[in-house]
């Protein structure tokens, strides 16, 4: 059963095109000119109950957008979306309360008050009983390791305890589609390694529909098995991890040992050359080129190791992004 159904969902705004020079700027208070910007455009996307989705874009691709749309933050230009049954822009109570969104570039918490003051307030904007109240954020603190952190002031937390503290907030009422915009955006490796495993074990456990928006490549590869990416406002690819470098990659690296002091003919012909620090050396070739390299490296040197590999995931995503 699809948890979140859009078709052809769309949002344009209108943007002030401001002119430069004070005659213009006079002009602008009487006639204004506008252009229209289409941040997304006509999207199309099923996901089931359960799902762990990424949805990968590049700056300005419509994924933050999109969410706020999904989330009923904002309301589409064209196109309809439902959310576990409900039109998200209706805004109704019912759903409100089966839903979370969290952005990394946004707080929810008060600043000045300690976390658990502000978990009391989602408690009662919520409705939430009392006992289930305490159990969950009980679970949840003990899941990320800040009970001893609660009565400590917001601004006093370290980024990584913040955000930690946003998940809870945002979980406390047990929703069944959580909505991530960059979770771990701006955190070191070991708070980025801590959400990573909370989020994966919560899903898990919970069985949530989860939406997620990162420009780490290592969450992705660490949570989601399947990946949407949108470029200026439109999905253009919907599939799985591996099926990013198959379908945009058409290069592969070869990756060779040789016999010391020697080098094969013509190198630079061959392809990219990646690294060359003997006895290593590393080629990125067209996929139908590494017969034909292969076989003319055999010729010149003698090679130790050889193994052939499609080139990095982010360095695939990354070439994607560039062409959008």
């Amino acid at each position: 059963m699809a948890v979140i159904e859009t078709n052809k969902l769309a949002k344009s705004y209108r943007v002030y095109r401001k002119k430069e020079g004070l005659g213009a700027s006079l002009t602008g208070l009487f006639r204004r000119e506008y252009r229209a910007i289409e941040a997304v455009r006509g999207i199309d996307l099923q996901v089931e109950e359960g799902e762990f989705v990424a949805f990968l874009g590049p700056n300005g691709a419509g994924k933050t957008t999109t969410l706020k749309l999904l989330s009923g933050v904002i309301t589409p230009s064209g196109g309809s979306a439902r959310v576990l049954g409900h039109v998200p822009w209706r805004r109704e109570n019912a759903y409100r309360r089966r839903f979370a969104l969290v952005m990394g570039q946004k707080n929810q918490l008060w600043w000045d008050l300690p976390a658990a003051e502000s978990f009391r307030l989602h408690q009662e904007i919520y409705c939430i009983e009392r006992d289930r109240f305490l159990q969950t954020r009980n679970e949840l603190c003990e899941m990320l390791g800040v009970a001893q952190l609660l009565g400590q002031p917001v601004r006093e937390l370290s980024l990584g305890e913040r955000m930690r503290m946003e998940l809870i907030a945002a979980l406390l009422h047990s929703p069944d589609v959580l909505f991530l915009d960059e979770p771990t955006i701006g955190l070191d490796v070991v708070a980025q390694h801590t959400i990573q495993q909370f989020l994966r074990d919560y899903q898990q456990r919970r069985r949530v529909t989860i939406l997620l928006t990162s420009h780490y490549m290592k969450d992705v590869v660490a949570l989601c098995r399947r990946v949407v990416i949108i470029a200026a406002g439109q999905i253009i690819y919907d599939g799985s991890l591996d099926g990013i470098v198959s379908r945009f990659s058409g290069q592969k690296v070869i990756s060779l040992q040789l016999a010391d002091g020697q080098q094969p003919a013509n190198l630079e012909q061959l392809g990219e050359v990646l690294e060359n620090h003997p006895p290593k050396l590393r080629i990125r070739v067209p996929r139908d080129e590494v017969t034909r390299v292969l076989t003319h490296v055999f010729a010149y040197c003698s090679v130790q190791d050889v193994s052939v590999e499609d080139p990095p995931l982010e360095a695939v995503i990354a070439e994607v992004f560039s062409r959008s």
